[in-house]
């Protein structure tokens, strides 16, 4: 099996499905000890600064000038803003939920893309997969949005917040892919988790929040999420996207929400009922049809 040519990318891929999936569960856990901005501050700007050192030390060219400024500007709106978003999205509402919900940011991406110059126009396809996947998204937020109760505003508000972080993500993502860079996107993505965490850095001490409960739960939380979710994590997806179609890629969008479900009712007893299934299917449906009618593209890679 290791003899196969695409071994390695498929293994980066199998990485990316199981690690993003779990990154939920453990930011659950790390707020039990840490407040959202200092959470992501420090995550980003320690991963930032191991794959730094890394790249250094194997002489990778840094981005410079204006590379380098909209490198970390991108940065700061995919992972900064976009996991920040996530992140206080987690005091809210469920992990699994937030997984769910998340699975939305393509019908972002298509949408903003609209408005970029030379950015693909909607085609009647393309707008009923994001119909479909907002009637989902209707689904699974509206019956308990609506209910007036103090749990129903969280859930509005989580799923508020999610969709400004998707914004954020894609927005990002979409400036990031009309960039012409010279650098490998693994230092380019060094770069932008360093420029996330030092931007959150300020906000994080001067922002009122909850001491700090240091244990051995919430640090082994924090230093998982730095090395798998941040390091590993995001060196193997610009690793597969490399060597394998984006679209084989872009299962990791399917699986990571099943996996985040399934840990979070096995550590937490998170509900997951009929309800919640059949809108994480439309969802999928809508997805899956956006993805199939819109031009693929691996912009982190040009």
């Amino acid at each position: 099996m290791r003899s196969h040519p695409h071994f390695k990318p498929y293994l980066a891929l199998a990485s990316v499905c199981f690690f993003w999936g779990t990154t939920y569960l453990a930011i659950r856990v790390a707020l039990e000890s840490f407040p959202p901005l200092l959470l992501v501050s420090t995550r980003f700007t320690l991963s930032g600064l191991l794959m730094l050192a890394g790249s250094l030390l194997l002489r990778a060219r840094l981005p410079r000038g204006r590379e380098l400024r909209f490198t970390a500007f991108n940065g700061i709106l995919i992972l900064g803003l976009g996991n920040t978003c996530l992140t206080i999205s987690e005091l809210w509402i469920a992990s699994g939920l937030a997984a769910l919900i998340v699975t939305t940011s393509p019908f972002w991406m298509v949408g903003l893309d609209v408005l970029f110059p030379g950015g693909e126009r909607l085609t009647s396809p393309v707008l009923l997969g994001i119909v479909t996947g907002a009637l989902g998204a209707v689904l699974l937020v509206a019956p308990g949005a609506l209910g007036g109760a103090a749990a129903s505003e969280r859930l509005l508000w989580g799923f508020l917040i999610l969709q400004l972080g998707c914004f954020c993500w894609s927005f990002g993502s979409i400036r990031h892919r009309r960039l012409s860079a010279e650098t490998h996107p693994i230092v380019s993505g060094a770069v932008q988790q360093l420029a996330a965490g030092l931007a959150f850095l300020l906000p994080a001490f001067f922002v009122p929040h909850h001491p700090v409960h240091w244990n051995l739960r919430g640090v082994a939380a924090l230093v998982y999420l730095m090395i798998f979710g941040s390091i590993v994590g995001y060196s193997s997806y610009m690793y597969a996207l490399e060597k394998l179609p984006v679209a084989l890629v872009s299962i990791y969008t399917y699986i990571n929400p099943i996996v985040a479900v399934a840990l979070g009712w096995l550590f937490y007893r998170e509900p997951f009922g009929w309800r919640e299934a059949a809108a994480m299917a439309i969802i999928f449906v809508g997805v899956a049809v956006v993805k199939h009618y819109t031009r693929p593209a691996a912009p982190e890679l040009d």
